[in-house]
């Protein structure tokens, strides 16, 4: 795959792929007869996962640090992992995308009398239940 092949399958700009493989999250191969970079197809997998954390606030350098675990297939625990210490906002964000995304389908089926309406989901997001 090209960089805006894997940028649309993605769901990310063709700048982000380039700028994560700038990061070496990413490691294409080059095209030997015109030089443009080249993805394997588990790079969208890496891709996804990369974007999923970064939307969960891990940072570049925590993502880098899992990644090299994941290319060793083992996880070093001389130091903290990354995320422990996020765990509990990790969890909170999951529930929250969790309750956008029930709301969501709650408005493709006849049940939206008995789902909230946005402003009370919106409101529910606020508070620390």
């Amino acid at each position: 795959m090209r960089v805006i092949e894997l940028a649309r399958a993605g769901g990310v700009t063709a700048e982000t792929v380039r700028h994560y493989t700038r990061e070496g999250l990413l490691q294409p191969r080059r095209n030997p007869h015109n030089g443009y970079q080249l993805f394997e197809t588990e790079s969208l997998g890496r891709l996804r996962f990369i974007d999923c954390l970064r939307s969960l606030g891990v940072s570049l350098p925590e993502i880098k640090q899992i990644l090299s675990w994941a290319d060793q297939d083992t996880v070093e625990f001389i130091e903290p992992v990354p995320l422990t210490s996020q765990r509990q906002r990790l969890h909170l964000r999951a529930q929250e995308f969790h309750i956008i995304a029930q709301w969501l389908d709650s408005m493709n089926q006849d049940t939206m009398t008995e789902s909230p309406s946005l402003k009370e989901l919106i409101q529910s997001l606020g508070t620390d239940d």
